[in-house]
């Protein structure tokens, strides 16, 4: 009898272990819900229609004169360079903004000579911005009967008239110096077009009308006053420093004044004969 029970027990334990749970279908009402979630023809339609429109609106922008280019503006440069800038941009107008290859139009104004960095912005309908940040002249370089304007690192930016911009200093160049604008100095000029680039920091009470360079040694020579002999090209900002704040000090007859040991800065009298 109780082996009965257990045999019965057990294929009931059998039978409810084994049982199947059916997985429910999705009804009518569940392939209606996802129909609606599918976006009808017409929709379908109407999104082609407006991608197209854009597409066409756009080319119609680039072809068109719609944003056509009238006018390039230039900031930041002087009358000269913006001049020149204007000439290499020209064949911009008439372009559509759209068109216009800032990169390019921003590589071609790099390329000038007097021209330091620039960068290109589009103003609708119909300016093209180029920002120039132009070449800073220290001195003007003379051979003979030609001139020249150069930077601190000793770019010739551009010829110019000879005795024209006498508010620079002077450099004379020997006769077989080769010159070519954009291109620089020969190396030997390279500490002399340094220091004058620091004088144009410095507060120097005069107007430093050239530089003399011998045996690796730099005198500034001013207009009116003495020398200032820097020694070395080292350490010119520091000593042009000193020589501004010793200046005022000296005395009118003053020959020159030594600052190539910064420290120490020594003057001398001319003296009389």
């Amino acid at each position: 009898m109780v082996g009965g029970r257990a045999e019965a027990g057990s294929r009931r334990h059998t039978r409810a272990a084994s049982a199947v749970v059916p997985f429910p279908r999705g009804g009518a009402g569940d392939r209606h819900e996802l129909a609606r979630l599918v976006p009808s023809g017409r929709s379908l339609l109407i999104v082609l229609a407006l991608v197209a429109g854009t597409l066409v609106a756009a080319w119609g922008a680039r072809a068109t004169s719609v944003f056509a280019v009238d006018r390039v503006q230039v900031l930041g440069a002087p009358p000269a360079v913006e001049r020149q800038v204007e000439r290499v941009t020209k064949d911009v107008l008439g372009r559509s903004l759209l068109n216009v290859d800032a990169r390019l139009v921003e590589d071609t104004v790099r390329a000038l000579p007097s021209v330091a960095g620039a960068s290109v912005d589009r103003s609708f309908p119909h300016t093209l911005v180029v920002r120039v940040q132009a070449e800073k002249p220290v001195a003007v370089a003379r051979r003979r009967d030609s001139a020249w304007l150069v930077t601190g690192t000793g770019k010739v930016i551009r010829e110019i008239e000879p005795g024209s911009l006498r508010r620079f200093p002077r450099l004379w160049l020997p006769k077989g110096a080769g010159v070519r604008v954009g291109g620089s100095l020969p190396a030997s000029f390279a500490p002399a077009t340094r220091a004058l680039a620091a004088v144009q920091e410095a507060r120097i009470p005069r107007r430093v009308k050239g530089v003399r360079s011998s045996s690796g040694e730099l005198t500034l020579v001013l207009k009116r006053g003495p020398e200032i002999r820097l020694g070395d090209p080292t350490d010119v900002r520091l000593k042009l420093a000193v020589a501004a704040q010793v200046f005022p000090f000296l005395a009118r007859d003053a020959a020159y004044l030594d600052v190539s040991v910064p420290e120490r800065p020594v003057s001398s009298r001319y003296l009389n004969s």
